[in-house]
């Protein structure tokens, strides 16, 4: 059985950082792409990094140069550190697994979802 738990979530003031954690279970992190997602409510859930399985990353032009994600094998997690966190960045945060997708920021493509960890950002 396949497993993604989010944690690492919480409040911070604007300006300040948090790391969260997907720990994996069921499968191998190396072969999926692993991703971020993160959803306000009334609004589509939004892709934030992706982490191909050759260790790639690529991000979603809101958040690049301030959010890292990578893979942490020895854990089978995906990390994502968020540095100068914004008020916009206040939503519930989603990691996903998906088989080579065609478009790795596309919430369709992904077969695997942890249940989500809030971030909330004061300003």
């Amino acid at each position: 059985r396949v497993q993604l738990v989010e944690s690492g979530g919480g409040s911070v003031q604007a300006g300040g950082s948090l790391l969260l954690s997907c720990t994996v279970s069921g499968v191998s992190l190396s072969g999926y792409h692993m991703a971020w997602f993160r959803q306000v409510p009334g609004k589509e859930r939004e892709g934030v990094a992706v982490v191909d399985d050759y260790g790639s990353s690529v991000y979603a032009a809101s958040v690049k140069g301030r959010f890292t994600s990578s893979k942490d094998y020895g854990k089978n997690a995906l990390m994502l550190q968020m540095d100068s966190l914004n008020s916009e960045d206040t939503a519930m945060y989603y990691c996903g697994a998906a088989w080579r997708p065609l478009k790795p920021l596309e919430t369709s493509e992904y077969i695997y979802w942890g249940q989500g960890t809030e971030v909330t950002v004061s300003s």
